[in-house]
């Protein structure tokens, strides 16, 4: 698995979790849902991307798509 899979994995899980969360605990998670959104967001523009940082640290390797 590439860390451009994992991050994309790991996103989709906690969006999950917060949407779930917001059902069944409170509606006051909805604002987890946004946190993951803005981060999302943000990473599309900046590249900077805390949870990728983790993937490469923990040994995945690169994306395998050449960037231009």
């Amino acid at each position: 698995m590439t860390v451009d899979r994992a991050v994309l994995a790991f996103a989709g899980v906690m969006v999950l979790i917060s949407v779930l969360l917001t059902a069944f605990v409170s509606p006051m998670f909805i604002w987890f849902t946004v946190l993951i959104a803005l981060n999302m967001f943000q990473s599309a523009f900046t590249g900077f991307c805390p949870a990728a940082m983790v993937f490469r640290k923990l040994g995945l390797k690169g994306s395998t798509t050449a960037r231009a």
